[in-house]
């Protein structure tokens, strides 16, 4: 079922030159600066999806934009279109190549804030102190201010502005790593198939990393281990859309949970089911 409207809505907003070039000075310290490695088309550095997980554990995303010189970034092409995001154009005016991103996402972060009430989440992804004066306003308006930077490059006073800061080294490595497991666990049959017959073996995987991610965003949010079972299913939906169980082959949620029972543990809870990774 959809949910409430009013202020659980979540604004995603990408500074994405800016986190690229982070990325890219990790790697190789002012590689990025140079003329010849800048201007020209980049190698996909940034880990969309694990952002936009982040982003979705707030709760629906609403909005998701980002902005930069696209003419660079043609090879985030598939990353981009699978996670829905809006591209603004930023062109450099002058000599000084600077594009003014940070600027143009401050300006519409408050647009967006004071048009609409449903947005109860922003999170703004990049390092720049330029983002503390929109800090302000975000949290003037009652909304809950996410920053998300990489640990060399992020201004400590921005970082400290925020209501909450995710590192994205962290992001990486809480969101993406289950996926090579995923692989590796095995299937067991799922309950209740009709005929004898297990899930898909073409969709089984993706639906054991969606699972797993969606229990590891919704534990990390919450602190502890186990969470609740009636939150893991809408979880999963706003981390892929298209997520069906009856087309995956499970006749519900507890017979696709029961089939990956080698990776999934299940207790009662006070309310409801509750469940945590192994």
């Amino acid at each position: 079922m959809p949910e409430p409207a009013n202020g659980s809505s979540v604004a995603l907003y990408w500074d994405f030159e800016n986190i690229h070039a982070a990325l890219c000075e990790d790697r190789d310290p002012g590689s990025y600066a140079r003329p010849d490695n800048r201007f020209k088309p980049q190698e996909p550095l940034v880990a969309v999806q694990s952002v936009v997980d982040l982003a979705a554990s707030f709760g629906p995303v609403a909005i998701n934009r980002a902005y930069g010189n696209w003419q660079w970034f043609g090879r985030y092409r598939d990353q981009l279109l699978q996670n829905a995001v809006e591209l603004i154009q930023m062109f450099p005016p002058g000599g000084s190549a600077k594009n003014g991103a940070d600027i143009r996402l401050c300006l519409d972060a408050v647009e967006d804030i004071a048009r609409f009430s449903h947005i109860g989440t922003v999170i703004v992804v990049g390092g720049d102190s330029d983002f503390m004066a929109v800090a302000q306003k975000i949290k003037a308006a009652g909304r809950t201010l996410i920053g998300v930077g990489t640990k060399a490059t992020t201004n400590r006073h921005w970082a400290k502005s925020c209501h909450e800061f995710r590192y994205y080294e962290s992001l990486v490595e809480v969101v993406e790593a289950p996926a090579v497991v995923a692989a590796e666990a095995p299937v067991a049959p799922a309950e209740g198939m009709g005929h004898g017959e297990g899930p898909s073996t073409e969709n089984a995987p993706d639906a054991q990393d969606l699972l797993r991610r969606a229990l590891r965003l919704l534990s990390e949010k919450k602190g502890e281990p186990w969470v609740n079972k009636a939150e893991v299913l809408v979880m999963m939906k706003r981390l892929d859309a298209t997520f069906d169980l009856k087309a995956g082959g499970y006749t519900s949620f507890s017979a696709m949970v029961k089939a990956f029972e080698a990776v999934v543990e299940v207790q009662k809870g006070p309310h409801d089911q509750q469940l945590r990774l192994k």
